[in-house]
């Protein structure tokens, strides 16, 4: 028996084997096993699971084959642009390949499913406006309990999701870059929306940035990250987050006034130079209070002339919690 066709018979009765395990069932040294396990990962017969050190292997459920309807290029380039997933074993699938996916798991038809998923994003993308952004500032002026708007235009750049399709392919990369803590995620995203954030720098002279401070602690935070990645070469405001002796993060928070006494008294924003149009930048807008109450205070310091709010990714509804991010 090939060394191949046994490591394939140690997959299918073991499940998940480290190329250590394989070395000591095969008696075979460890660079063989390895060039053994590369040529099938290449020929789509066994996937990697995890990563140095914990290293395992598995096999790739193969399903019979379907014949994959034809769609016309268009549909085809609007989903490469809008449709994203993350499958549960972390591979991102984009396009028709995802579409496909997802209507399996749901048990829908694919063609039928295409049109209306084309149909149901086409509504969301009239919000947006010539510059790749959608106006979010009446989220804050219709949002009962808000009393003061401290910004002068609030912006973000996608839905955080939409409905019946859930997260937008925006939104799918924020969640997952947020909640896994993930570097190269974080780096698409910037990818992604720089050249956007520029020119509205450029456009409207904004001339600091303020990249709102997280609340909860990680070891990689999604806002440290971007600050780098996006490389804005303009002065950065200070803005402190005040640690309780509970965190309380604004995405436990349902009520409005919750939210509102949160951000009001837990940022603190120290006297420094005055500017006249400050961006401040946060991951994402629920119902705004964050972005609002740092803009209040910046103003009440006058360390601003002009604020504008701008998010990842905002709620499609006026007040609604992202409890997700």
């Amino acid at each position: 028996m090939k060394t191949k066709d046994k490591i394939l018979r140690i997959l299918k009765k073991r499940g998940q084997v480290s190329i250590h395990e394989l070395c000591e069932l095969l008696g075979a040294s460890r660079q063989y096993v390895h060039r053994m396990i590369s040529e099938l990962e290449e020929e789509k017969v066994v996937q990697k699971l995890g990563k140095a050190p914990l290293v395992y292997y598995s096999l790739i459920q193969i399903e019979l084959e379907k014949e994959t309807p034809i769609i016309s290029y268009e549909k085809e380039q609007f989903l490469n642009q809008h449709f994203l997933l993350i499958d549960p074993l972390g591979n991102c699938l984009e396009g028709l390949k995802a579409m496909n996916y997802w209507c399996e798991k749901q048990q829908l038809q694919l063609t039928k499913t295409i049109d209306e998923y084309i149909e149901t994003r086409k509504k969301y993308l009239d919000y947006f406006n010539g510059n790749g952004m959608i106006d979010g500032l009446s989220k804050l002026t219709n949002t009962a309990g808000i009393d003061q708007i401290g910004v002068d235009a609030l912006y973000y750049l996608d839905f955080y999701a939409i409905e019946r399709f859930g997260k937008t392919h925006l939104g799918t990369l924020m969640h997952y870059a947020k909640q896994g803590q993930n570097k190269l995620l974080m780096k698409r995203i910037a990818d992604e929306i720089k050249q956007r954030i520029y020119n509205y720098i450029n456009e409207q002279n904004v001339d600091a940035v303020v990249f709102v401070p997280p609340t909860i602690s990680r070891k990689i935070q999604i806002m440290t990250e971007l600050e780098k990645l996006l490389k804005i070469n303009l002065p950065q405001v200070k803005v402190n987050k005040i640690k309780t002796p509970i965190i309380i993060p604004q995405k436990a928070l349902s009520k409005i006034f919750e939210r509102l006494a949160n951000a009001r008294n837990t940022f603190v924003v120290p006297q420094q130079k005055s500017y006249n149009h400050i961006l401040i930048i946060d991951d994402a807008v629920g119902s705004g209070a964050t972005i609002n109450e740092i803009a209040i205070k910046l103003k009440q310091k006058k360390i601003a002339t002009k604020i504008t709010g701008l998010a990842i990714t905002g709620s499609f509804k006026g007040f609604d919690v992202i409890s997700e991010l």
